[in-house]
């Protein structure tokens, strides 16, 4: 007989960045991270760099114990950390977890993890560059790691369109990927709220893929059927000086604002939704669009180009779909003729029920994926699992 062991399974998170530093595949880090630790069937670690060489070597957020390893250069995306293969390595890891595909952490991650004979899953976490250079570079990055990610022992995408997209990148059979959403959820629009007339928000990072300009330019055009239009984007980044001076030389400096709200402030995005007659979302990139899927359930119309993981949700009846090369005038057509229904409408957004992903059902298909992986790799921990799991609920 096996010997019962209460000792779990240890998970490895190897992520870019963490906590200070955050973005989305940070977030979704965090988000899981903590509830599996939280659940208590598996240890979970994050593996980060830190570029400043300031921050702890080894560190606890809340209760998930957090290793960095400093990466170069300072002030680029890179993330060269050479200090990453000893640590996953010579950690004892039953499983190694990569978060996100584009820097060198996660080819450094899987040929550590390959090294040491450790099971590792891989979630793409795909995204745009405003780069045409680096976007142009993808499809050779892609086919570079293709020998390195066919010898994961799960992937993941975190969308329909991500899976196809890298199954057929990397020559991977579709039924080798897992489809696990990025949660998302907000709390409700206070009751009673109003769409600001004429009101059009666009969210996310100010870097030119994510669209924003093409808002600003066609908001002129806009204007001609909805005078009183306006634009709120809620985005933060080094592009904010060029939006404000292309909007004023398109004559709308006084209709558009640019305002950032901390990603944690749920309540206060719910607000900016409710408050809107339209969003749009113009990104040529978004492996999967959870703050459109956010607007979506709030009742709010959502303009946005049929390209990438924003193209299932235009194929699933949710967006109003454009080409990715629509000119302003097809721009300002589409998001005038939404204000003016919502104009019409003359009253609060009425949510909408989908079965939405949540960061529960995030980790719910993560755990999933460690049980069988971790199985199939014949871990001796999960063989103790599965006898204290008989011995507690007998049949």
């Amino acid at each position: 007989m096996i010997p019962v062991t209460t000792s779990r399974p240890r998970i490895l998170h190897v992520v870019q960045r963490f906590f200070p530093e955050m973005g989305g595949t940070e977030t979704h880090v965090a988000e899981t991270s903590t509830r599996l630790v939280a659940r208590g069937e598996f240890d979970v670690t994050v593996l980060t760099t830190d570029r400043s060489g300031k921050l702890a070597r080894h560190d606890r957020v809340g209760d998930v114990e957090v290793l960095r390893r400093r990466s170069w250069p300072r002030d680029r995306d890179y993330y060269l950390a050479p200090g990453l293969v000893p640590a996953i390595a010579r950690g004892d890891w039953d499983l190694v977890h990569i978060q996100g595909v584009h820097t060198f952490v996660p080819p450094a991650a899987m040929m550590a993890a390959l090294g040491s004979r450790t099971p590792f899953a891989l979630t793409f976490h795909s995204g745009g560059h405003s780069s045409d250079a680096r976007t142009r570079m993808r499809s050779a990055q892609w086919k570079t790691l293709a020998p390195l990610l066919r010898r994961a022992d799960q992937l993941i995408a975190v969308s329909r369109f991500e899976r196809g997209h890298f199954s057929a990148a990397i020559g991977v059979d579709p039924s080798r990927f897992t489809v696990i959403p990025n949660g998302g959820a907000l709390p409700p629009v206070p009751t009673g709220a109003l769409p600001v007339p004429g009101r059009i928000v666009s969210s996310g990072r100010l870097e030119w893929y994510k669209g924003h300009h093409r808002i600003i330019e066609a908001l002129p055009l806009i204007r001609q059927r909805v005078p009183q239009a306006h634009l709120v984007i809620l985005g933060a980044g080094a592009l904010e000086t060029e939006l404000r001076a292309l909007a004023r030389s398109h004559g709308v400096e006084d209709a558009v604002e640019i305002r950032h709200l901390p990603p944690s402030d749920r309540a206060a995005m719910a607000g900016e939704l409710g408050a809107a007659g339209v969003m749009a979302s113009l990104s040529t990139y978004e492996a999967h669009p959870v703050g459109i899927m956010e607007a979506v359930t709030l009742g709010l119309p959502v303009v946005g180009l049929d390209v990438a993981g924003t193209g299932d949700l235009v194929e699933d009846g949710l967006v109003s779909g454009l080409p990715v090369d629509a000119p302003a005038a097809a721009v300002a057509d589409a998001l005038a003729g939404a204000l003016e229904t919502s104009a019409r409408r003359g009253r609060a957004h009425e949510p909408v029920a989908l079965d939405l992903p949540t960061w529960e059902t995030t980790t719910d298909g993560l755990e999933r994926v460690y049980r069988d992986v971790l199985r199939r790799r014949d871990n001796p921990k999960m063989r103790a699992l599965s006898v204290v799991g008989a011995e507690r609920h007998p049949s």
